[in-house]
């Protein structure tokens, strides 16, 4: 399982309660462009539409060998591929919870995935208390 894209603020920002992974509905030449690592979740986050979840907001830069095959939208908004139970599942949980994209990863046989955290928004004391025990930790590593 290779990490193609990690979003880095997600573990900062939210508190992960749970998790799940999703297929992505993409084109070749974006399949390509995230194997070579030109990809991004900051901003990004999945809306329910409907019953369908989808993927706004992910940056995935234009593959440049692909020639000009219509110019996608490197921000378009992406399908995400889950069971009937997992969807319900989403549908059911309380209210308050936020769909995070944290990863995009390689799964079996070369098929892309998406990493999908359901949290909740830190407050700002939250992030205080991480960055404190950052800190600490740099400190004990460094011998001081």
């Amino acid at each position: 399982m290779k990490i193609l894209v990690n979003n880095k603020r997600a573990y900062f920002d939210y508190k992960i309660d749970d998790s799940l992974t999703a297929g992505l509905v993409l084109s070749g030449a974006e399949v390509k462009s995230l194997k070579n690592g030109q990809g991004s979740l900051s901003g990004a986050y999945v809306s329910m539409r409907g019953e369908n979840p989808v993927l706004v907001h992910a940056h995935i830069s234009p593959y440049k060998y692909a020639g000009d095959t219509g110019k996608l939208d490197p921000e378009r908004d992406r399908k995400l591929l889950l069971n009937k139970s997992e969807i319900h599942r989403l549908l059911g949980k309380e209210k308050g919870l936020i769909l995070i994209p944290m990863e995009i990863f390689e799964g079996h046989r070369g098929l892309l995935k998406l990493k999908i955290g359901l949290g909740r928004s830190k407050k700002k004391f939250d992030k205080r208390e991480t960055i404190k025990k950052r800190e600490v930790e740099r400190r004990i590593r460094r011998g001081e």
